[in-house]
């Protein structure tokens, strides 16, 4: 996720300040990974406060996410020149833990516009730090 001033998806939509989530989806992942990543994104705190530390979330600032789909974040370059993208989710397990990820994020009031899901898309976003975290489960 990058900490966002705007960012825009085409085709989808676009938000002012917030966060851009690139959210990749691999075989593992369930329901319930999807409803804890995204509580945890809502409540991850990496704006600045008065005082200039990371401690208010993108709930307390009332921001946006853009959640953009990226199989490609799932990639293993381990082996040769060529990323093996085996580990990701198929289509038709992905897209349901996608939608259920933006639902859960709307669920606890963060306002969520998307991308579509396996379209080609150009995300267009200015970083606001830069601040960019990788968030795990």
């Amino acid at each position: 996720m990058q900490r966002v001033a705007r960012a825009s998806v085409d085709p989808g939509g676009a938000i002012g300040p917030g966060l851009c989530v690139l959210l990749g989806i691999a075989e593992e992942d369930g329901e319930e990974s999807a409803a804890r990543l995204a509580g945890k994104i809502a409540r991850l705190r990496v704006f600045a406060g008065d005082d200039g530390k990371f401690d208010r979330s993108l709930l307390d600032t009332r921001g946006a996410a853009l959640v953009v789909s990226q199989f490609t974040l799932i990639a293993d370059t381990a082996r040769g020149n060529r990323p093996s993208f085996s580990g990701a989710a198929r289509p038709e397990q992905a897209e349901p833990l996608y939608e259920r990820f933006c639902t859960e994020l709307r669920a606890v009031g963060v306002e969520v516009a998307t991308g579509v899901f396996g379209a080609k898309m150009q995300v267009e976003l200015v970083n606001d730090g830069p601040v960019t975290i990788v968030v795990d489960l």
